[in-house]
């Protein structure tokens, strides 16, 4: 089990299906606040959340960036 957590744990970003916040924030250079206040819009494509829980569906958040000239909050 302990292997286990190991090898998921070292997984990189462009691998991983879904980024928590802070690796997006990581990812893409986007601020911290910024990202949350998009993250909460409503219809935000790129937002899949899990109880109280918000995580970056990572290649929907790739096509945001790509699509998007600016970033207002």
């Amino acid at each position: 089990n302990e292997k286990r957590k190991e090898d998921i744990q070292g997984v990189p970003i462009w691998h991983k299906v879904t980024l928590t916040k802070e690796e997006a924030v990581a990812y893409s250079g986007i601020g911290y606040n910024t990202l949350g206040t998009l993250m909460k819009r409503p219809g935000c494509t790129f937002t899949l959340r899990i109880g109280r829980k918000y995580l970056v569906k990572r290649k929907e958040f790739e096509e945001f960036i790509s699509d998007t000239e600016q970033i207002s909050d």
